[in-house]
């Protein structure tokens, strides 16, 4: 008996393992490399919490098209130029402070919902493809769309007063917009130090709201919907689902949560660099979902995170960590951009190699199955 219970238990053990081994990599990673890095504890905790309250939000705008069955949104970027568009109005009207930010993401929302609408209905077109379309479409609209109406439109068509935020030429948008009159605003109105770490109250307050939001909207009609959408998209247009109306709202709430999280992102950047500043966005934070246990059917706001722990504090070691060893700084950055490209392959391979595992063991208990039914009826 205890040799079955410890078979049992080593079982489950191992099933732990195979499911978590990407935040389990991370750990081991981040576990070696913070020695190497010789950062002290005060600095790595402080600047976690800066980058959670930076990057938290954008992370859980993942979770709504994951909950529709769309996999990860790499379209998500188009919420971040809808907002970078409000900043740059708002950074032309000099509105600053905590009215800029509440302005910015007033603005961006209409930017967010239109691309994200757009976005969501070509995703419709593309069922069974919807990441590699998002990848394109994320890729078609920052380098196209967005650059013609930024470093073309904005000025000559698009009138901007403030020849501070143009090019010398007379239109177009210049490659950085200072932002150093909202910088950390929203960081600092409820900030509180705990022996010397600076913690952001009203920032994880609005993560925490929306955190809440998502575990109110998972028991909604809508939120059932969508769940019923992602576990199987026959099954639910049969129970009267509309399954690309469904579909496309869940892009267009997290293209309009991106939104907000980018301007809560770059208010504490204090900058906003024009036509970099999205480029990287949507694949930082699904390789930080992706380090916290996520997977493409399945994701959680703990993934969120200790996604976002994780992944920044391998950001904040890895230079450190790889100049120790090689002696070279710029092989710790190098290996931090391979690390947040690698997790999503990896991580990518695994689902794909779980998913068959899981499709070839049910295939051989439905052929067991036969055969004991055949051998029943044989009798």
């Amino acid at each position: 008996m205890s040799g079955k219970n410890n078979a049992s238990v080593g079982s489950r053990l191992l099933d732990l393992v195979r499911s978590n081994a990407v935040p389990i990599m991370f750990i081991i990673i981040c576990a070696i490399f913070i020695p190497m890095s010789g950062l002290s504890n005060s600095y790595l905790i402080n600047e976690i919490v800066t980058r959670m309250g930076r990057n938290l939000f954008l992370v859980l705008c993942l979770l709504f098209p994951i909950m529709a069955g769309m996999g990860l949104n790499f379209a998500m970027t188009l919420g971040a130029m809808g907002a970078e568009l409000a900043i740059i109005f708002v950074a032309d009207l000099q509105i600053w402070g905590i009215p800029g930010v509440v302005l910015a993401m007033i603005l961006s929302i209409p930017f967010s919902a239109v691309l994200g609408w757009i976005c969501g209905n070509i995703l419709n077109m593309a069922k069974g493809r919807e990441m590699i379309t998002g990848y394109i479409l994320n890729f078609f609209m920052g380098n196209g769309v967005y650059m013609m109406v930024v470093l073309y439109i904005m000025g000559s068509i698009i009138p901007i007063a403030h020849a501070s935020i143009m090019l010398p030429r007379g239109y177009g948008i210049r490659n950085t917009v200072s932002l150093l009159h909202m910088r950390q605003c929203l960081d600092d109105l409820l900030a509180i130090r705990v022996k010397g770490v600076k913690i952001p109250v009203l920032t994880f307050i609005l993560i925490g709201l929306l955190c809440l939001f998502i575990v109110w909207f998972r028991r909604t009609k809508l939120g059932q919907d969508m769940r019923a959408v992602g576990q199987d998209m026959e099954v639910a247009r049969a129970a009267g689902i509309k399954v690309d109306r469904t579909r496309l709202i869940s892009i267009i709430m997290s293209t309009v949560f991106a939104g907000f999280g980018m301007v809560i992102y770059l208010q504490n950047m204090g900058n906003l660099p024009t036509y970099t500043g999205h480029s990287q966005i949507g694949m930082f934070c699904i390789a930080a979902l992706l380090i916290g246990g996520a997977s493409v059917e399945k994701a959680s706001i703990g993934n969120a995170f200790l996604g976002v722990i994780l992944f920044h504090l391998m950001f904040i070691v890895a230079p450190g960590a790889g100049a120790y060893i090689t002696e070279d700084t710029m092989v710790g950055e190098y290996f931090r951009v391979f690390l947040s490209y690698g997790v999503i392959t990896v991580a990518l391979i695994m689902y794909e190699a779980k998913k068959r595992m899981v499709k070839s063991k049910a295939g051989q208990e439905l052929a067991e199955a036969q055969v004991r039914a055949g051998k029943e009826a044989a009798k």
